[in-house]
């Protein structure tokens, strides 16, 4: 292996472990050991595609970027054109996830996410070790992703609603590369937002001093 593409993997596994402080839509139910292998499978085939399609042409997207760029320079017209196809395709692809109630209609809850495993509160307590099915939508770009993840931790957090209140650690145990990839690159533009407010919001202080 080279030092650049040494390079490249340090890089990307230290995107991995980026975190960030965010709002999505999310539903989890426990699997059975004796499901998982099956349900693997269907995910690894691309068979849940109803809810990964947007992760799926998101990925897409980004192997073609280059090569849109390049036609871009080279047939203006040509490029505008099949920007416009892609428009088209994702608000397909958007329509489709729509009709997917289980998320869509939920509302938005605070999580701590990173490409490698996620932070959220529920109401219940989840046995450490247990592993979840975890459909997950990024609001932002309206990105379904499907996760296989192992609870690492739970612990009741103070509250002053009538229920107890659990915060979950899960590691995501199975996720396609594609989706990783869509979440490093989720992470890392929320990431450049949150720091561009608050450079913002530094200037306009200063501003007024």
């Amino acid at each position: 292996m080279s030092s650049d593409e040494k390079q490249s993997g340090l890089e990307q596994d230290r995107r991995k472990f980026f975190r960030i402080e965010d709002s999505v839509s999310l539903s989890f139910r426990p699997v059975a050991p004796g499901d998982l292998a099956a349900k693997l499978r269907r995910l690894e085939g691309d068979q849940d595609s109803d809810f990964t399609v947007m992760s799926s042409l998101a990925s897409i997207s980004q192997e073609m970027a280059g090569i849109m760029h390049r036609i871009e320079v080279a047939l203006p017209d040509v490029g505008r054109y099949l920007k416009a196809l892609d428009g088209k395709i994702d608000l397909l692809g958007r329509a489709f996830l729509a009709g997917n109630a289980d998320l869509t209609n939920q509302r938005a809850r605070p999580v701590n996410l990173s490409a490698s495993g996620m932070a959220f509160s529920t109401t219940e307590a989840i046995s450490i070790g247990t592993i979840l099915e975890i459909k997950l939508l990024l609001l932002s770009s309206f990105t379904g992703i499907l996760t296989y993840s192992e609870v690492v931790g739970c612990e009741q957090q103070p509250s002053t609603e009538a229920e107890p209140v659990f915060q979950i650690r899960v590691n995501f145990t199975h996720l396609r590369e594609n989706d990783r990839d869509v979440l490093i690159r989720h992470i890392l533009k929320r990431q450049s937002a949150l720091l561009r407010a608050q450079r913002e919001n530094r200037d306009s202080t200063e501003q007024e001093v």
